[in-house]
Order: C-alpha cells, then structure tokens, then sequence
C-alpha cells in the first residue's frame, strides 16, 4: 500500500510511529529513570550502512516497505541526564539526522493545585512532589527538521498502552525547544 496514495504525510506518520515506539520502550524499562535523548534517523539510510547489526536489515525493510519515510531511533547515550532542557540548550545535529525525541518523568497537578504554588522553585516543587493530587507523567515528544512534532504522555495512575494520550500539540514549550536544536544557528543563538 502506498502511503502517500492514502493523502497522508509519510513523514509524519513515521514520527508519530517513531514516538509510540520509544513510549512503548521506555513504559517496559518502568517508571523512574532519567530523561533519554534520541536521535530519529532514516531508515533507509541505515540500510547502505555497511556495518549495520545482523537482524537489523530484516526489520527495516518491511518497515521502509510500508513507509519510505520510516525512522528509527538512536539513544545518544552521552545526552542522557537529569536537565535535559540544559543539554538541549547546547545540542546540535548533523544533517544525516532528520529529528529527535526525548522521554522525561515529569510531576502533574490539577491547575487550581498548580496555583497555589509558592513562587520559589525550589518550594514549588517540593509542593508539587508532596501534594496528594499529584500524579507523575512520562512524556515522549520528538520533532523532525521539516518542523513536525508528535508527543505522547503516559500517566502513572493509568500505566496502560490504552491510556496513553497522543497528539501534535500535546507539550509545545518542550516541542518548541526540541526544534530549536535544529536551527541554523544552533539554539544558542
């Protein structure tokens, strides 16, 4: 079936893919872990690489059969750490990577406990971390080059596949800075 024939963008059906899959990763690793930086890189082209791991091809042809825009995702090991929006500040990619995703562990309230923080950081989320109506959500957002984005947020207190809430402007703030480490100039400038 030809993806494009259908009058849907493959690219944005492979990041969305790209996205549900890193999810549905980290949701096995379990809850409580660092935020992970990856980078979406096309399939296609990790095909022509020569050292490519043995069962690797196999995988990947069905999938570029399916989708010529597939991606696959590459943790960049080094970028994993505990501010994360720190790292992105000082990130930039080659042009052979066509996106990037993150996952990070974040602490939700109600928006009426969300006001009742103290102005301190530092108080504000000790509030947020002690306060009975909180809940821990991992979000998974990734953006390609070309500006699409996807996100999926997965809650502690509703830990199931059926659960996981998805959509393109789910998180902008994060999208936003993800897509920065994409500018020209790098996200410094």
């Amino acid at each position: 079936m030809d993806i494009e024939a259908l009058g849907v963008d493959p690219q944005a059906v492979a990041l969305a893919l790209a996205v549900k899959e890193i999810e549905k990763e980290a949701s096995r690793n379990g809850w409580d872990h660092a935020p992970t930086v990856y980078a979406l890189v096309p399939s296609k082209d990790l095909l022509e690489d020569p050292q490519l791991p043995e069962g690797y091809r196999d995988y990947l042809e069905p999938q570029l059969a399916a989708n010529p825009a597939h991606l696959t995702a590459v943790i960049q090991e080094d970028l994993s750490s505990a501010d994360v929006m720190e790292t992105l500040g000082y990130l930039a990619w080659p042009e052979q990577v066509a996106g990037m995703a993150v996952t990070l562990e974040r602490v939700s309230v109600p928006p009426e406990v969300e006001a009742q923080a103290p102005e301190d950081a530092e108080e504000a989320a000790r509030f947020f971390a002690e306060h009975p109506d909180r809940d821990e959500v991992r979000i998974c957002a990734g953006v390609l080059r070309t500006g699409q984005q996807w996100c999926a947020l997965r809650a502690r207190s509703h830990d199931d596949d059926d659960s996981v809430v998805e959509s393109s402007d789910l998180i902008p703030d994060l999208t936003a800075a993800l897509l920065a480490t994409f500018e020209p100039e790098g996200p410094e400038a």
